[in-house]
Parts: structure tokens; C-alpha cells; sequence
């Protein structure tokens, strides 16, 4: 699976960005979904999880409430809708695969693809 990620951009504190990531290859509706994102001089950590089956969604709780995450299987997209952003929300975004639902909770997935940077200026 290769993932291409967009959508990052900046926009001013209580704005919003729509991220997408595209996905190759015809499995892709078979594979957990998540965005994790690293702002600088921190650690890697998870956003936002999908489960490929059922469509039940994981969120990190700073997120919660202002995140959405959303998956369209007929287009290998995934999504994330963000609101109400917050200059800590500043990090470098990506989006990543697995098929295994821990493997995305925890950050160790399979597939990984480049990132997209997020800046919110206050």
C-alpha cells in the first residue's frame, strides 16, 4: 500500500483543514487507517484511527470533539476534517495503515505516508 498525503496548510487559530490521504493498490478498504502527526521536538503520537470494517473511529483525547475522521473505500481515501484548530495543534501530519487495529492505536503500522504540515498561526 502507498499513501499519499495532502491538505496541509496554515490557517489562523479557530480555523479549519481538510486532510487527505490517497492510498494505492486494491486492498485498501481491507486496511485500518490512522493520522498521527509530530510537532517539532516531540515524539510521533496518534490522532485519529478508522477500522476498516465497521467504519469505528479512535481519537487521542486532545482531539476529541474537533477531529473527524472518515474513510471512502470506493476512492482509497481517507480523510480528516479539522476544527476549532489550536497552535498546538502545529505538527507535521501523516497517515498510515495496518491490518491490524493495534498496529494503528499504537504507531507501529505498516505503511506510512509522507507528511503534510499543519501550521496554526495565533
Amino acid at each position: 500500500v502507498q499513501l499519499q498525503a495532502c491538505g496541509g496548510g496554515l490557517v489562523q487559530a479557530g480555523g479549519s483543514l481538510r486532510l487527505s490521504c490517497a492510498a494505492s493498490g486494491r486492498t485498501f478498504r481491507t486496511y485500518h487507517m490512522g493520522w498521527f502527526r509530530q510537532a517539532p521536538g516531540k515524539e510521533r503520537e496518534f490522532v485519529a484511527g478508522i477500522y476498516w470494517g465497521t467504519a469505528t473511529t479512535y481519537y487521542a483525547d486532545s482531539v476529541k470533539g474537533r477531529f473527524t475522521i472518515s474513510r471512502d473505500n470506493a476512492k482509497n481515501t481517507v480523510y480528516l476534517e479539522m476544527n476549532s484548530l489550536k497552535p498546538e495543534d502545529t505538527a507535521v501530519f501523516y497517515c498510515a495503515a495496518d491490518s491490524y487495529l493495534a498496529n494503528v492505536v499504537g504507531g507501529t503500522c505498516a505503511y506510512w505516508g509522507q507528511g503534510t504540515q499543519v501550521t496554526v498561526s495565533s
